[in-house]
């Protein structure tokens, strides 16, 4: 795993993008950037072996170098499930497809909004929403719910905001110090945060949750809470 030191030695002018230098340390900056990533990866494994239905497919929306995508391919095992990772940027597509060239899975390059979601039982949004333009968003997740089949499910994970400012103010220094606290510099912490306004919008767990409800899912419950860091699980 290559150590991630892009915004050690540069000033980036440029917004985030998940061009070749962020493919080539996406593990190791998406590990020390992320409380409970790997929770999340866990969660992806055990609610595939609940919820995958036979002869059905799983997505992995923006499933970047495929860490969801495995974890969907290990709990839907034996069920003859297709499992499909989707994203839209080529440099991630390219590592994905040669970290996974063994495996029995299929990795597309296009954008999640034009991916045609069907005969789904388990879809994952592991930390994607928040980089799509907020008109879209519920779009997107209506097209989902769509593509569920009955007692299908879809894994929402985000990074979000709170209403109350001094709230959302703690858990961002919180995560901050999380990021400190696996070696990122202070001035990593603060060009990384430069680099990443108006790419990365969060929402408000409260605005998730209304936007899943208003696409149709009939429950949907928070399951994990880090900071400013959440997963909601949905059920069509």
């Amino acid at each position: 795993m290559k150590y991630d030191a892009i915004y050690r030695d540069a000033i980036h002018d440029q917004g985030f993008t998940f061009d070749d230098k962020v493919a080539s340390v996406f593990a190791d900056m998406i590990g020390r950037s992320v409380p409970g990533y790997a929770q999340t990866l866990q969660m992806v494994e055990l609610l595939a072996h609940q919820y995958a239905q036979p002869e059905s497919n799983l997505f992995d929306l923006g499933c970047s170098l495929g860490a969801a995508t495995m974890a969907l391919s290990r709990g839907s095992s034996g069920r003859n499930c297709r499992v499909i990772g989707v994203d839209n940027s080529p440099a991630m597509v390219s590592r994905c497809r040669e970290m996974l060239s063994n495996e029995a899975v299929e990795i597309r390059c296009q954008d999640i909004i034009d991916t045609d979601i069907e005969n789904a039982s388990v879809v994952v949004l592991n930390f994607v929403l928040q980089f799509i333009d907020l008109q879209q968003r519920e779009h997107l997740l209506h097209r989902v719910y769509q593509g569920l089949r009955p007692g299908g499910i879809l894994v929402l994970s985000e990074k979000v905001c709170f209403a109350d400012a001094a709230e959302n103010g703690r858990q961002i220094a919180l995560h901050e110090d999380f990021k400190r606290a696996h070696g990122y510099s202070e001035m990593e912490v603060s060009r990384k945060r430069t680099a990443l306004e108006n790419v990365l919008i969060p929402e408000t767990l409260s605005a998730h949750h209304q936007r899943l409800n208003s696409a149709g899912f009939a429950t949907a419950s928070t399951w994990f809470q880090c900071f400013n860091f959440a997963s909601i699980i949905a059920w069509k």
